[in-house]
């Protein structure tokens, strides 16, 4: 019989110190179920945030199997529209740090084209937060801009490539402006700026020649977040996914009331829990052939075995990286 190997933890705390690596005969599908070999899986903020027990959804105590998104190959399915040898991704639950998931066909999606394994197991959380942020809120035309801040973050790099594919504009806010402005004009960016610099939003309106963005990307919050709907055109949207600075967002009451900003929220997990399947289906269809085809790639900076999870999540919460880090699952 097979042995499985998985990260799990049995107390919410930083992931370095409480993660552990167990073993387990490998459970075959029962009925609606599948057997997937794991390839590889990303550790995202959110895979942070939910070992320390602060995530939007909680872990199951004790002994919670660890990871949120992830790439594999179906190895034994017993439900209707897998077969052995599909490429899928993980779309609900937990358990992707892991060489082996034996899980409800229903936790996973088919991709139809052939993604490299490690940009795959990276599909589903920032290329499809980038998309909803581009395509959910305001409908964009070719040539509108949109202005985000942590433009150099996962999301933040596939908003700059599905833009640049839209032929929507970006202003592009980070706090190390000339080291990362060759890399993410690289990706398609048309500008990168020092978020916090002085008279920075005057800056961008005279490179944009005072054209105002329509949409606002905030992963920040606090006064990053204050300059970005500055920076909005009347009755433009703000819409936030993230706070990396953990600071409360205040809005100045003339930006609703004379300006007319509309803030909005998002959360893949929740729009996953609540879109169609079919929706779902399109959407990850289309990042996967734009990710298939080169144009849009996520960064990795390390990639570290399963075996050495602590080491990797401990390198995960590092400021300065150059990309994701990745537990390497299988071949």
């Amino acid at each position: 019989m097979r042995e499985n190997h998985f990260a799990s933890f049995s107390t919410c705390g930083a992931p370095e110190q409480v993660l552990e690596v167990k073993s387990a005969p490998v459970r075959e599908p029962e009925e609606g179920e599948l057997l997937v070999r794991m390839l590889a899986a990303p550790i995202n903020p959110a895979d942070i945030n939910f070992i320390q027990g602060v995530y939007g959804i909680k872990p199951v105590l004790p002994d919670s199997p660890a990871g949120l998104e992830g790439c594999g190959i179906v190895e034994v399915s017993a439900a209707p529209g897998f077969e052995p040898g599909d490429q899928v991704i993980l779309l609900r639950g937990v358990g992707s740090w892991a060489k082996f998931l034996t899980a409800s066909a229903d936790n996973f999606l088919k991709l139809e084209e052939k993604v490299d394994p490690t940009q795959a197991s990276m599909l589903k959380v920032n290329p499809l937060t980038a998309l909803r942020m581009l395509t959910g809120y305001v409908e964009l035309k070719p040539g509108d801009w949109v202005v985000q801040n942590a433009a150099n973050s996962g999301v933040g790099r596939c908003i700059i490539q599905i833009a640049k594919i839209m032929g929507v504009k970006t202003i592009n806010l980070v706090r190390r402006a000339e080291s990362l402005r060759e890399e993410l004009m690289a990706l398609g960016a048309d500008l990168v700026l020092e978020d916090g610099e002085e008279d920075m939003v005057k800056k961008a309106l005279e490179l944009t020649g005072g054209v105002r963005p329509v949409l606002a990307s905030n992963a920040v919050g606090g006064d990053s977040a204050l300059r970005l709907m500055d920076m909005l055109a009347p009755g433009g949207t703000m819409t936030t996914f993230g706070a990396m600075s953990k600071q409360s967002i205040k809005v100045p009451n003339g930006f609703l009331i004379f300006k007319g900003v509309q803030l909005k929220g998002l959360w893949v997990t929740q729009w996953l829990k609540n879109a169609t399947r079919a929706d779902i289906e399109f959407a990850y269809g289309q990042l996967s052939i734009w990710m298939a085809s080169g144009r849009l790639k996520q960064a990795v900076d390390s990639v570290y075995r399963i075996e050495n999870v602590n080491e990797a999540a401990a390198k995960a919460q590092e400021e300065f990286r150059n990309g994701k880090i990745v537990l390497r699952l299988g071949e």
